[in-house]
């Protein structure tokens, strides 16, 4: 009797896997992230918590940001969230500030030093998303809703 050293799949060859091709080219777009934002001293997590807070406090008007809402908008675990967001405040780029309706809650806000950083970040962000996603060419939005499908579904 043989034993057989193969892998069990359903597919013929590794390249038809979409889980695989995802994490292949998660991978690869990460890395090209990391190069991109290496210059301002900012892992791709604490652009996208400090991105997005930027974001959501210029959307909020008056309204204080909490943690919880911008873990909820980056789609971010919230321990993590809170790991991430001590070390931007160590960095000077955000700051906790009392909540003015709850006082146990502080609210988020970036720091102008933060805004300037994440502004100045988010043009290398998106260029190299543009040279990324570059060759999916006029298929670019389409290959966008799909992903939202993905993200979004139950």
């Amino acid at each position: 009797m043989t034993a057989r050293n193969e892998l069990h799949t359903d597919f013929g060859d590794a390249d038809e896997s979409p889980g695989l091709l995802l994490w292949q080219v998660t991978n690869r777009w990460q890395a090209a992230q990391r190069a991109a934002l290496a210059p301002f001293d900012l892992t791709h997590v604490q652009f996208v918590l400090l991105a997005s807070l930027t974001w959501l406090t210029g959307k909020s008007g008056d309204e204080p940001v909490m943690q919880r809402d911008l873990a909820a908008h980056a789609a971010t675990d919230p321990m993590m969230t809170s790991q991430v967001l001590r070390a931007l405040e160590q960095k000077g780029l955000i700051e906790r500030r009392d909540h003015p309706s709850d006082r146990r809650a502080k609210s988020l806000v970036p720091t102008k030093t933060g805004v300037a950083l994440a502004n100045q970040a988010i043009v290398a962000v998106e260029s190299c998303d543009r040279d990324f996603f570059g060759p999916l060419g006029e298929r670019t939005g389409a290959f966008t809703t799909a992903l939202r499908r993905l993200r979004d579904r139950d």
